[in-house]
């Protein structure tokens, strides 16, 4: 049985511009075999999830430093519902309170993986989540 490669997408959202992080993880995953696109710094919302759409990725992996989670997580969840790719999993990546990564997982981000998460772990958490979600 063939299967195509994972599709992410990972993007740094607002003013944060440290992305040694991402790109470590954007290689990880692209060597684990997944089709990985990354957007570069200082993206919107609305930027990353038309981009998110316009590729047709599995996962959309936003990175963020800068504590804007609580207000870059619900924006970006809300253009995805109105886009109709609410399918598409979403998860948090850097650093935030563990507070707001619970929140997070309550209003539908699937994973959070923190500065401290290793590589393959991220990589096992992906596929783990697109397996569970099947074809779309």
């Amino acid at each position: 049985m063939a299967t195509n490669p994972i599709r992410v997408l990972l993007a740094k959202v607002g003013l944060d511009g440290h992305d040694r992080g991402v790109k470590v993880v954007a290689r990880a995953l692209r060597d684990a075999g997944m089709d990985v696109i990354y957007t570069g710094l200082h993206r919107s919302p609305e930027e990353v999830v038309t981009a998110a759409v316009q590729e047709d990725v599995d996962v959309l992996g936003v990175s963020l430093l800068s504590g804007v989670q609580m207000t870059v997580f619900p924006r970006i969840l809300k253009l995805l519902k109105e886009r109709g790719a609410d399918d598409m999993i979403v998860v948090a990546g850097g650093v935030m309170p563990d507070e707001d990564a619970a929140a997070l997982r309550e209003m539908g981000v699937a994973a959070i993986l923190l500065q401290d998460t290793p590589p393959q772990e991220i990589v096992d958490t992906l596929r783990r989540l697109v397996e569970a979600r099947g074809e779309r």
